[in-house]
């Protein structure tokens, strides 16, 4: 049995697809009730058995009364996933202390409940597997995300630590985190901006489906302790280990425009940060966002990780090489 948290929309929603159309019975969170609704939809109609779950995962006490309705309605959790986040898209002088606090207990503290709530009866059971869904940006952070850079940053050390703990132990129990690439999801058309034009993902952007494929392939290969989705992911984390000074002034003069669309922002665009875009009243965004036209959907440098990780390690180093180097000529 697999649950999914943010499974309304996105990856967590590509990811439901990927899992029903194996099987496995489904548990799907989110606080968006209409994307809860057509995310249900799309799962039964793959033949998979499903539960939905309305909820706010920055609340521990709901979290918690969650997992135990899972587990006592569909059976034990064999795989938890968590993606759900939020985030303001601005600088950090024009993001408040409450929309800050906000961000950071969906996108980080969300992870910590859920992982708290699932953990302790994988302990019982000595069995289970829990995917953090985490982002290149754990590892480099870049300007106009300073929230969702320090919650995915935030989610790679609690991450490791934990792990380091389930291996003094030698638990069964499997954690791993999935880095991922820029994506096309609904996020960049619903999380509070102030920037004056359209957010947009950092190109190369790949559909949610390439993030979804690599979600199940870690659950089902939870020993590794992450996997990195996307040849630019690998090339951007090379860089910056290799020259973080340069990557920050690169990223200083580039980053803003870069992760805007050149379209003026329109007022009255949903948000969802204190309440789900797709929540009552609102619509049904799907899994995809709006840069179809512009999103791959595969990527290589993900197949020859799952197949062979050798050649993928030695495509990184030569990915990481390139951009040093074309970083080194922008200087």
């Amino acid at each position: 049995m697999v649950a999914i948290t943010g499974a309304s929309g996105g990856i967590g929603r590509a990811a439901a697809r990927e899992f029903a159309r194996r099987g496995d019975r489904l548990a799907l969170l989110a606080r968006g009730e209409a994307g809860l609704a057509g995310a249900a939809a799309e799962v039964r109609e793959l033949g998979a058995e499903v539960l939905t779950i309305p909820i706010d995962m920055a609340d521990p006490d709901r979290v918690e009364a969650a997992v135990a309705r899972i587990e006592e309605e569909l059976g034990p959790i064999a795989v938890w996933v968590n993606v759900a986040f939020t985030s303001v898209f601005a600088r950090f002088d024009d993001i408040t202390p409450a929309e800050y606090r906000r961000a950071t207990e969906v996108s980080y503290l969300g992870y910590v409940y859920a992982t708290m709530s699932v953990l302790k009866r994988m302990r019982a059971r000595d069995a289970g597997t829990i995917v953090q869904v985490g982002s290149a940006l754990a590892y480099r952070g870049i300007p106009l995300q300073t929230a969702y850079c320090g919650a995915k940053h935030a989610i790679q050390g609690f991450h490791e630590s934990l792990r380091c703990e389930l291996l003094h132990e030698r638990s069964p129990i499997r954690v791993t985190m999935v880095q991922m690439p820029a994506l096309n999801t609904p996020q960049f058309s619903w999380v509070l901006s102030r920037l004056p034009q359209h957010p947009q993902p950092v190109p190369p952007i790949y559909q949610p489906e390439v993030a979804a494929r690599a979600i199940l392939y870690a659950a089902d290969h939870p020993r590794r302790r992450e996997y990195w989705v996307g040849a630019s992911t690998v090339a951007t984390l090379a860089a910056n280990a290799l020259v973080p000074g340069v990557l920050d002034r690169y990223l200083g003069r580039t980053g803003f425009a870069s992760q805007q669309t050149g379209d003026l922002r329109i007022d009255g665009d949903p948000v969802n940060l204190w309440e789900p875009a797709d929540g009552p009243g609102g619509r049904d965004f799907g899994a995809r966002g709006v840069f179809d036209d512009r999103a791959h959907a595969h990527s290589p440098q993900q197949w020859l990780a799952q197949h062979y990780p050798q050649l993928a390690a030695a495509g990184a180093l030569l990915a990481g090489g390139l951009a040093v180097l074309g970083l080194a000529r922008r200087r």
